[in-house]
């Protein structure tokens, strides 16, 4: 993607019904990530996250508190939604709600385009329903009760019963863009990543497409149907526009035409929503549609997919509050394959905390600055001749540097943080191999002395650099440590497509005395 073009980047429209759990976290760490990654790149960078606030499930959790729905959302999400983003240091640029009044407007606008171009029709509806998801269930998604729910049909998902819905009901005529949508993913094939997941979309889609119920007329917490002011609008129909309302879709021409269209990240349980009704609905509005679909994993506790039902929940700031900001996105970023499921363990978490940050990054930081107190009084000292063990860092660093880019254009995150390691064990290699301490006790060996020195603070510098949209926190306190932000300027404004140059830490800069980056951990 070539420097100062459009990078438009979503989180999921999260539920806020209940707490947010380390698996919300994950995702909106990620996107957070790849968003700095683009922003620090020079690209127009925006990123979107937000709260799904209607439905049935909402009002019934609003009746049972003793609230109107309103007042419940307005709790959920300023009590844990916004905290979710200070804790986890997101950088996010806006932050939708569907109950407000820009949104509201423009779905209205949105659900009358596509009536009007002909693809919406009345008609009578039965079918089982969960409350939970929020969606009508197919064969494959009912089974039988046991227990409690003997001879009922349960949701696959939660276990719980469905309910038997009849009524009138308003359709989009989703059956009608099945070979549309498959020329979508032959022609794009990355429109679904990874390829799983598209192979996934893609069949579900060959094997027929069923006409989608966007209406319900039951109950009125939601956005009114505008031809039909006695439906409301279902409400994963509304939660999908949201994408689309907060850039101006409807509104301001200008700004949408700036960002749209967008990444999507969604976790691979809501994939066919954003893969197969959303791109159908744009075309139907004849709205160009989403670049493309990231799908990743779940995360597993103890073998069980993260959920608030089955109590595997774990609240980010249990983690946080330990181990820091920048360990949580560091490890849920490189312990997980991008795409793939993953296992959270308090175990894994530690190990890698200890030996990959605590030892690998933070104690390479501390020793060379350290070092250059004490033998420099806290001045870079300028490289003499480099040699060859010195160019095979800069090879190192250089090579890392478009690896980790790479990387991050595949939405591979774990793959760009792979990458960039590489210049931490090389460049703590070197330092053991190259003895900077028994090259301080002979005169003779000043320059060498002073080059294995500059090249340990010049690879550090690209470290602060290329981790910064991983690490916002370590990354900004190494950079004022190394004297960068006094001559470079601010770690956020150095472009990263060039952070593999060698060179760019002036020798003469002063260094600052630097606290553990990452303290070690009471266990």
């Amino acid at each position: 993607m070539s420097s100062g073009s459009s990078f438009y980047i979503t989180t999921p429209i999260y539920y806020p019904s209940d707490v947010p759990h380390i698996g919300h976290g994950y995702t909106t760490v990620a996107v957070d990530t790849l968003a700095r990654w683009h922003r620090q790149s020079g690209d127009d960078t925006w990123m979107l996250t937000g709260t799904d606030e209607h439905g049935q499930k909402m009002l019934r959790a609003a009746a049972a508190n003793g609230a109107t729905p309103q007042e419940w959302v307005d709790r959920l999400v300023g009590e844990s939604w916004f905290p979710l983003l200070r804790t986890l240091d997101v950088a996010n640029d806006d932050f939708i709600r569907t109950t407000q009044a820009r949104h509201e407007e423009r779905v209205t606008q949105f659900v009358q385009a596509i009536y009007d171009n002909g693809y919406i029709y009345a008609g009578e509806f039965e079918a089982l329903y969960c409350v939970g998801c929020e969606e009508f269930k197919t064969e494959a998604e009912i089974q039988d009760g046991t227990g409690a729910f003997e001879g009922l049909k349960v949701c696959a998902i939660h276990s719980k019963p469905l309910e038997l819905l009849q009524e009138k009901n308003y359709f989009f005529k989703l059956s009608e863009f099945q070979d549309r949508l498959l020329e979508l993913y032959k022609t794009v094939p990355d429109f679904v990543r990874p390829e799983s997941a598209r192979n996934e979309v893609a069949s579900f889609v060959r094997s027929g497409l069923k006409d989608l119920s966007i209406s319900r007329s039951t109950f009125d917490w939601g956005i009114k149907v505008p031809w039909d002011p006695s439906h409301v609008i279902y409400v994963w129909v509304d939660a999908l526009l949201n994408y689309a309302t907060a850039v101006g879709y409807g509104s301001d021409p200008e700004q949408f035409a700036r960002r749209w269209p967008a990444y999507h990240v969604v976790g691979k349980d809501i994939l066919r929503f954003h893969a197969v009704i959303w791109p159908a609905m744009l075309m139907a509005a004849g709205v160009e549609v989403p670049r493309g679909v990231f799908a990743h994993g779940w995360l597993l506790v103890g073998g069980e997919k993260m959920s608030k039902s089955k109590l595997t929940g774990i609240a980010p700031t249990e983690i946080t509050d330990v181990f820091g900001s920048d360990a949580y996105r560091f490890y849920f970023l490189s312990a997980i394959a991008f795409g793939q499921d993953g296992s959270f363990s308090w175990e894994d978490l530690s190990a890698r905390y200890q030996a990959e940050l605590a030892n690998g990054f933070g104690n390479l930081a501390s020793r060379t600055i350290a070092m250059i107190e004490r033998y420099f009084e806290g001045i870079v000292p300028p490289p003499a001749q480099y040699t060859d063990a010195d160019l095979a860092i800069q090879r190192v660093v250089a090579e890392a540097a478009t690896n980790a880019d790479a990387a991050i254009e595949r939405f591979r995150i774990d793959e760009a943080i792979t990458a960039i390691w590489t210049i931490v064990d090389e460049l703590n290699g070197y330092i053991t191999e190259n003895e900077p301490w028994a090259l301080a006790k002979d005169d003779a060996k000043r320059t060498r002395l002073e080059t294995v020195l500059y090249t340990a603070a010049e690879g550090l510098r690209a470290l602060a650099q290329l981790l910064s949209p991983v690490m916002p926190v370590a990354t900004e306190k190494l950079w004022i440590a190394l004297g960068a932000a006094e001559t470079l300027g601010r770690l956020q404004d150095q472009p990263l497509r060039e952070a593999g140059v060698w060179g760019l830490l002036k020798p003469g800069t002063s260094v600052n005395g630097l606290a553990p980056l990452f303290p070690r951990v009471e266990q």
